[in-house]
């Protein structure tokens, strides 16, 4: 595998993003799980992280898996899917790596940067993929397993979540009905070129919103209901403002 040793890029130092991760990760593996294919670019083609996500997917998927059909024998194989689908999603991943601080630590060309890349579900989706397929090939398959497991681990164990973060619309609407709110209301808007839009999604539910952001409309409406079902769901009873 090639390194960048000769390249240092400007980021937070790394220090306190493995120490929320729990695992030590060699050092040169980790920042290539936290290139993104915009800085690569930028900086002559060097590697970025695609492959190490390839891996990190093929290892929280079995990670996940096992854990749910091992915790769970009263399941059917559907139920089964839908539960790891949820835990799994760029919109449930993306809540992980916003946990844990990660997107201020991925290296992003400038179009990213300006467009608001670190808040790109899918960037940081991908990013987490990279960090757990990193971790497989520096800690081995336990430690690989062992940081799924406790990165998801607020996801699996809260059974209300598994149809949000599949249906994060649907789900909004229902719990809105419920607390005798009006339907949602979604306004989009976009910034960026034509190849490299970026949308941003408000939901308004009563007299409070929430935004999210996303490569597509799709994604951004999604994000936005996630956040506001959170909200909503919140011990409260009231959805809070992101403003």
């Amino acid at each position: 595998m090639t390194h960048r040793t000769d390249i240092t890029p400007a980021h937070p130092p790394l220090e306190a993003l493995t120490q929320k991760l729990g695992v030590e990760i060699d050092p040169e593996l980790l920042l290539l799980a936290l290139t993104h294919r915009s800085w690569a670019y930028e900086h002559g083609g060097v590697p970025h992280n695609e492959r190490l996500e390839f891996l990190g997917d093929a290892i929280l998927g079995q990670a996940v898996t096992v854990r749910l059909y091992t915790r769970h024998p009263e399941l059917e194989e559907g139920q089964l899917a839908k539960r790891r689908a949820s835990v799994v999603s760029t919109v449930a991943l993306a809540e992980v790596a916003r946990r844990i601080g990660l997107g201020e630590h991925v290296l992003l060309g400038r179009g990213e940067e300006l467009t608001g890349g670190r808040q790109k579900d899918s960037i940081l989706a991908d990013a987490t993929e990279a960090v757990i397929g990193a971790t497989y090939l520096s800690a081995g398959p336990d430690a690989a397993t062992a940081l799924v497991l406790r990165l998801v681990e607020p996801l699996l164990a809260d059974p209300e979540r598994y149809g949000a973060a599949v249906d994060p619309k649907t789900s909004l609407q229902e719990l809105a009905a419920r607390r005798g709110f009006p339907p949602p209301v979604y306004e989009i808007s976009a910034t960026g070129p034509d190849h490299d839009r970026v949308f941003t999604a408000r939901v308004r539910v009563g007299h409070a919103e929430t935004r999210g952001t996303g490569t597509s409309k799709k994604h951004a409406e999604m994000a936005a209901a996630l956040l506001a079902w959170r909200e909503l769901s919140a011990p409260s009873g009231a959805p809070g403002v992101d403003a």
